[in-house]
């Protein structure tokens, strides 16, 4: 059974889905102009593992070296990453980094849809229509231990607790700023160091505005498959 055409388009724009985030963050009018390069910097990244694990999965796809971002990926799902888990999908369907598994390829989209994202949801039937018999039955016994280790019940409650420490981190116990996340970022801008203000946006901290601000973002990401 041949793939279907929105099947054959995943993997042209996977990788321009994985980085919207950042560059949607820049192209926000009321945004901070440094606001791109906050996020790309090496103290946010080390407390979003989310984001960090999947611009390392990026590079390494960027790079040719399929079996790293197949595992970069797959720590960033660890914490929920949903685009993430939508590239492992697309790794495993086109058999890079390892064997073709559209079994185990489809039951890692149907977890990157568990939100309602519409066009995951599409992707995921897209993905299904693709299957025979036999592969659907499989990919529905994957299914089931994937949502045990990866589905949101899991994952977000880690993701939670990498904000709250990031977060303590920032602010500091007693004194306030205490200079562990300040790092050095550079941009269209140029080089410079960021300073703590640019840091404490509630979207980036509070675990229901991140939710809500990644969700947001996750969504206009489908606009790239139009």
């Amino acid at each position: 059974m041949k793939p279907s055409v929105a099947v054959g388009r995943m993997a042209g724009v996977m990788l321009s889905l994985l980085v919207l985030p950042l560059a949607q963050a820049a192209e926000r009018p009321a945004a901070d102009p440094y606001e791109a390069e906050v996020m790309q910097s090496e103290g946010f990244l080390m407390a979003h593992p989310d984001l960090r694990m999947r611009k390392a999965g990026v590079e390494a796809r960027q790079r040719g070296r399929y079996e790293e971002a197949r595992e970069q990926f797959r720590i960033a799902a660890s914490y929920g990453d949903k685009l993430s888990q939508a590239a492992l999908a697309d790794l495993l369907w086109e058999g890079k980094g390892g064997d073709v598994d559209r079994a185990l390829g489809y039951a890692w989209m149907d977890l990157a849809a568990e939100r309602g994202t519409p066009w995951l949801l599409a992707q995921r039937e897209a993905y299904w229509n693709a299957l025979d018999a036999d592969e659907r039955e499989r990919a529905i016994r994957e299914g089931r231990k994937l949502y045990a280790e990866y589905g949101d019940p899991t994952t977000w409650p880690r993701m939670e607790r990498e904000l709250r420490v990031g977060s303590r981190e920032l602010t500091g116990s007693r004194t306030g700023w205490n200079g562990a996340m300040r790092s050095q970022a550079r941009g269209v801008v140029g080089a410079r160091t960021l300073s703590p203000e640019e840091f404490r946006k509630a979207r980036y901290w509070d675990p229901a505005a991140y939710r809500q601000w990644q969700d947001e973002v996750l969504a206009r990401a489908g606009s790239a498959t139009d």
